[in-house]
C-alpha cells in the first residue's frame, strides 16, 4: 500500500510536470515575436550562449545588491570602457562608456604616423566600495587608469596611476587595504595607496611562482574569509585556474575549474605575421594565414572570466572565448561548489559548461533583450551606443545632419583605410549578418574615398572613389591585394557586406537601381588576428588619397540584418525527426530490444519508424523522445558506465533532455539525470549512452546530431 501510494505521489508530481511545461510553451508560443538580432535569452526560461553574438572580451561583472554590472575592453575604440546592467546576468542593456578621449599621445589619434591598435584600454576590473563604482585597467606605455562614479550611467572622471599593473584585478579587503593582482604565468600581488595615487611601497610580492599553472586575466575575491583568485592558463590549451589561500599573500594550492569547453566551435584561420607590435600592414604586404584545424583548441576553450553570486546564494561564472572572425565573445555557466572550489558546470560534470541552460534564479521576470540598437538612420541627436571610433575623432570633421538625415563625413588625409581618421565602426555580429549602408559622394573632390569595409587586418574595402574623369567605385580586398574599379553615372550608390562568421567570409556588393545588389570581388577572408587584438567591424570611411583635406560623404542609413536571429524553430516541438550522428553519419535506431543503437546504412532499420523520434515539449527547453515504431521514450538508466539511453515504456524525469541548440539543426542532448551528453564512441560504435561530458571543436566526437524533420504530425 505504502509503496503504491509513493509511485502514485510520483506520478501525480510528474504529470503536473507535463501539463506545467505545455501550458508554459503555448503561453509563449502566444506571445512571441520573432527576434531580429541576437538575444541569448530564449524566452522559455533558457539562455543559449553566447550572451552576445559579437565581440566583448575580457568581461569582469560584479553584483551590488539586485544589479549586475558588466565592463569590458574595448582597445583602440572610442568612446571607450563599456558599462552595461542586468538584473539576472542574460540580459543586458547598455549604460554607459567611462570615457570618450583619453588625451594621452598622437597614437590614439592616428597622428605622427603612430597607432594605438590593440592597445589603448583592456582587461578592465569593475568593483563597487563605499558607494563608489571603479574600474581598473591598463594602458601600455601609460600605466594603471582609475575610473570612478557615483552612478554607473557616468560621468565618469579619469586618473592616472603611475605603475604597469596589468590584466590585473583589485580587492577591497575588509580591514580597508587595498589589494591589486596581476602578470602573466608569475602572478604578483600588491596594495593600493587608498587614493589611488600609486603602490603602497615594498608591498609588491610574487604569490604564485612561474610554472604553477596560474596564467593572466585574474579576479580576485574573498569568499568566507578566504582569498580565491581565477585566471586564464594557455599551455598547452586554454583553461580556468582557480587559486586558494587563508591570506592574501599566500601561500595558495590550485585547481583547474574549467577545461576544454569549445561549444563544438573551431579556432578558425590565424594570422601569423601580423602581431601585437607589427607595423600596420601596407597595401601588398603578404599575409601569412594558418589554416583552420578542427582540433585545435589553441585559446578557444572558455577563459579568462571569474564569478559572481546571487542574492540567493547561488553562483554562476562568465568567461570568453574565441568565436572564429567575430573575436572573444561571452558566456555563461553554472557553478558548482565542490570541496571549497567554484567549478565551472554542473554536478557530474564539472569543468564543462552547457551552451544551453537554466536562467538564474533571480526571483525576476526580465523580458528578452539586446545590449544595443544596431541601425541608424542618423536622424537622432547622436549615434547609436553601438558605435565606435577607430581611435580618437577628429570632432569637427564629422556631423549628424538633421537637414538631411544623414552621418556626414569630411575626408581628411591618410595613406590607407588603415589610417584613416573618423572612420565609424560596430563590431559584426555573427553568426551570420549582412551590413547595409546609403552613400552620397556627390561633394567628394578630386582624391577622395569613402564606402563600407570590413576592419582587420587584412581589411576589404567598397566605396565611391572620385578622380578626374568623376565617380568611379572601387573595390579593394588588402589579403589579395586585389582592386577592382568601374565607373559610375551616379554618386549615389548602395553598399553591402553580407558575413559569415562561422567560415571566416564575407561578400561585398553593391547597388546602382535601388533594388538589384551584384557582387563584387570575390569572398573576403576574415582570419583573426592579433595586432588589433579585435575581432572584425563594419566601417564606415571617408579619406583624401592625394594628402590633403577634401569635401564630404554622406551616409544616410546603416541597417543591419541577422539571419539566424529568431531561433524560435531551433527546438522542433511537436514535430517528428530523425537524428544523424555527426561522427558516424548514421542515424539514431530505437533497438526493439530496448536500446537506442546506430542504424547502419542500407539496413531495413535506416529510415524506418525506428529512426523516428516525435519531440514532446517539457518546458524550459526539455525534451522527452518518443520512438514511433513503438519501443518507448528515450530514458537514461543509471550513471557513470552505466548511463545507458533505452527505451522505456513510459517516460519520467529520466527521459528529461535539455536541447542544446547548436545552430544550423544541429543540436546535444544533454540529460537531466547525468548532467552529461548523449553520445556514442564513433570507432567502437556501442550503443548510446549518457556519459559524455562535451563535444569537441570539430563536433564529431559521437555528441552531436543533426536533426531533420519528417513529419509534422
Amino acid at each position: 500500500m505504502i509503496i503504491a501510494m509513493q509511485k502514485t505521489k510520483r506520478y501525480t508530481k510528474w504529470t503536473k510536470l507535463i501539463r506545467l511545461g505545455i501550458t508554459m510553451y503555448l503561453l509563449t508560443a502566444a506571445s512571441y515575436v520573432p527576434a531580429q538580432t541576437w538575444m541569448p535569452d530564449n524566452g522559455n526560461g533558457t539562455y543559449t550562449n553566447p550572451l552576445f553574438y559579437d565581440e566583448f572580451s575580457d568581461p569582469d561583472i560584479i553584483r551590488v545588491g539586485s544589479d549586475f554590472y558588466l565592463a569590458g575592453t574595448t582597445m583602440h575604440a572610442f568612446p571607450g570602457l563599456v558599462v552595461m546592467h542586468s538584473k539576472d546576468l542574460v540580459n543586458w542593456e547598455f549604460l554607459s562608456y567611462a570615457f570618450d578621449k583619453l588625451n594621452m599621445g598622437a597614437e590614439f589619434r592616428l597622428d605622427s604616423n603612430k597607432e594605438a591598435y590593440g592597445q589603448g584600454i583592456w582587461a578592465p576590473c569593475i568593483r563597487y566600495h563605499n558607494n563608489t563604482f571603479y574600474i581598473f585597467s591598463n594602458i601600455n606605455g601609460h600605466g594603471m587608469q582609475v575610473f570612478t562614479a557615483k552612478d554607473p550611467k557616468g560621468p565618469w572622471t579619469h586618473q592616472s596611476l603611475n605603475a604597469e599593473i596589468y590584466d590585473l584585478s583589485v580587492l577591497f579587503d575588509d580591514d580597508g587595504k587595498v589589494y591589486a593582482v596581476h602578470k602573466y604565468n608569475e602572478v604578483k600581488l600588491l596594495e593600493l595607496k587608498p587614493d589611488f595615487s600609486g603602490v603602497v611601497e615594498g608591498s609588491e610580492k610574487v604569490i604564485i611562482p612561474k610554472g604553477n599553472a596560474m596564467g593572466e586575466g585574474h579576479h580576485m575575491y574573498k569568499i568566507n574569509g578566504k582569498y580565491y583568485i581565477i585566471s586564464a592558463n594557455y599551455s598547452p590549451s586554454g583553461r580556468m585556474q582557480c587559486a586558494r589561500a587563508d591570506k592574501p599573500y599566500g601561500p595558495y594550492e590550485t585547481v583547474v575549474i574549467s577545461t576544454d569547453e569549445t561549444m563544438g566551435t573551431i579556432r578558425g584561420a590565424v594570422v601569423q605575421n601580423v602581431n601585437i607590435g607589427s607595423p600596420v600592414p601596407a597595401p601588398g604586404f603578404t599575409f601569412r594565414i594558418s589554416k583552420p584545424n578542427d582540433n585545435d583548441l589553441g585559446a578557444v576553450p572558455m577563459h579568462q572570466g571569474g564569478i559572481v553570486d546571487l542574492p540567493n546564494g547561488d553562483w554562476w561564472g562568465f568567461s570568453m572565448m574565441d568565436f572564429l572572425s567575430v573575436g572573444r565573445t561571452t558566456f555563461l555557466s553554472p557553478v558548482t561548489w565542490q570541496d571549497g572550489w567554484p567549478y565551472f558546470g554542473l554536478k557530474g560534470n564539472l569543468g564543462r559548461s552547457p551552451r544551453t541552460w537554466l536562467k538564474p534564479n533571480v526571483g525576476v521576470d526580465v523580458k528578452p533583450t539586446a545590449p544595443y540598437q544596431r541601425n541608424d538612420d542618423f536622424n537622432g541627436p547622436k549615434l547609436q551606443n553601438v558605435w565606435q571610433w577607430n581611435h580618437e575623432p577628429v570632432d569637427n570633421k564629422w556631423q549628424l545632419n538633421k537637414k538631411k538625415g544623414c552621418l556626414r563625413l569630411n575626408t581628411l588625409p591618410a595613406k590607407d583605410f588603415l589610417w584613416a581618421k573618423n572612420t565609424l565602426t560596430q563590431r559584426v555580429i555573427g553568426p551570420q549578418s549582412s551590413a547595409t549602408t546609403i552613400v552620397d559622394a556627390a561633394a567628394l573632390k578630386t582624391g577622395d574615398y569613402a564606402g563600407l569595409a570590413i576592419l582587420n587586418m587584412p581589411y576589404a574595402a567598397v566605396g565611391i572613389l572620385r578622380n578626374a574623369d568623376g565617380f568611379i567605385l572601387r573595390y579593394y580586398d588588402q589579403y589579395s591585394n586585389k582592386t577592382i574599379e568601374q565607373k559610375l553615372s551616379s554618386p549615389k550608390i548602395s553598399l553591402r557586406i553580407t558575413g559569415d562568421y562561422e567560415k571566416d567570409l564575407a561578400q561585398f556588393s553593391y547597388c546602382v537601381d535601388g533594388n538589384t545588389f551584384n557582387n563584387i570581388g570575390d569572398s573576403v577572408s576574415l582570419p583573426y588576428q592579433i595586432k588589433t587584438f579585435q575581432g572584425s567591424r563594419y566601417a564606415l570611411f571617408a579619406y583624401n588619397t592625394t594628402g590633403k583635406e577634401g569635401g564630404y560623404a554622406d551616409f544616410d542609413e546603416f541597417k543591419v540584418v541577422e539571419p539566424l536571429a529568431d531561433r524560435s524553430q531551433n527546438i522542433p516541438v511537436g514535430k517528428i525527426i530523425t537524428l544523424t550522428n555527426l561522427a558516424t553519419g548514421n542515424q539514431a535506431w530505437a533497438n526493439p530490444h530496448g536500446m537506442l543503437h546506430t542504424a547502419w546504412p542500407g539496413s531495413k532499420e535506416a529510415n524506418g519508424l525506428g529512426c523516428q523520434f516525435r519531440v514532446h515539449d517539457r518546458g524550459k527547453g526539455r525534451v522527452v523522445l518518443e520512438a514511433l515504431n513503438g519501443t518507448g521514450f528515450l530514458t537514461v538508466t543509471g550513471i557513470g558506465l552505466t548511463a545507458d539511453v533505452r527505451l522505456m515504456s513510459q517516460e519520467s524525469e529520466a527521459s528529461l533532455f535539455q536541447w542544446q541548440d547548436m545552430l544550423h539543426n544541429q543540436c546535444m542532448l544533454l540529460s537531466l539525470k547525468t548532467n552529461r551528453y548523449v553520445g556514442l564512441n564513433p570507432v567502437t560504435r556501442s550503443p548510446y549512452a549518457a556519459d559524455f561530458p562535451g563535444t569537441r571543436p570539430d563536433r564529431k566526437d559521437g555528441t552531436v546530431f543533426s536533426w531533420k524533420i519528417v513529419s509534422t504530425n
